[in-house]
């Protein structure tokens, strides 16, 4: 067991959150009760996953995607109502870390998902920012494109959306979680074979296509569980507490 306002301030600390000018506020966004001994992580603090929490018996709910997001309605009404009130009668904490998330250089979603498919990391996707959220690397080998999507279907349980830009094979890639489609132009002046993200929009398709890259959309959710799962683990071992990792599937 630890108290909250100790677990709060070693993760703003860990993942240096103060310094990121974010899309949402990164650390505590409700407050419950003061002594943690149950932590319960998930990707996005849907309604699903806030009753699963409750009736895990988890004292604090972690996420990569919580509340209260830069130019969202302000009124409390509806499912943010809804959501509210959940967390609030069960006196559930929410915590929630976005883009100091993504881009932390052990625990992050853009590491995690390195380490789930074995991909070499060699640098950021943004060179000289030391907190690009994207990474580039490479392959342990030449791939053919169809090989990779095969590859990413079987480790995130997820059929990507792949744009096939030449009939070479792969081997220096680039990745960013989420929604970050609009990150090829980076990719494409890194010269990488592909590219890999969570989502994919309409002008995407044409810049993979005439600039002859391969892009791989694998979801935005499936590529964005492990930051969190791993975080979860971290501080379970850490504070000594029960940890469980909710997976509510979006198909997105």
């Amino acid at each position: 067991m630890v108290e909250r306002s100790e677990l709060v301030s070693y993760c703003d600390s860990l993942l240096d959150s103060p310094a990121f000018q974010d899309y949402c506020p990164n650390g505590l966004q409700v407050e419950g009760r003061t002594q943690i001994r149950r932590l319960i992580t998930g990707v996005t603090a849907s309604q699903a996953l806030v009753d699963a929490a409750v009736a895990a018996g988890a004292d604090l709910l972690l996420v990569h995607h919580g509340y209260f997001w830069r130019g969202e309605s302000a009124p409390v009404t509806g499912i943010k109502q809804r959501r509210l009130k959940a967390l609030l009668l069960n006196d559930l904490n929410l915590l929630a870390y976005h883009l100091p998330l993504d881009v932390h250089p052990q625990l992050g979603n853009n590491v995690q998902l390195a380490e789930l498919m074995g991909w070499q990391i060699l640098g950021g996707l943004e060179p000289g920012n030391p907190r690009s959220v994207g990474l580039h690397g490479e392959l342990p080998e030449a791939l053919a494109a169809t090989d990779l999507a095969g590859q990413l279907a079987a480790a995130l349980r997820r059929e990507p959306l792949h744009i096939a830009g030449n009939n070479r094979p792969i081997k220096r890639i680039a990745w960013c979680t989420g929604a970050a489609q609009g990150y090829i132009d980076k990719a494409i002046a890194l010269g990488v074979d592909a590219f890999v993200t969570g989502e994919v929009s309409e002008p995407t398709v044409h810049a993979a296509r005439e600039n002859g890259i391969h892009f791989f959309a694998a979801g935005h959710h499936a590529t964005e569980r492990y930051g969190v799962k791993a975080l979860g683990e971290h501080l379970a071992e850490r504070f000594g507490l029960e940890h469980e990792f909710i997976d509510i599937d979006n198909p997105v």
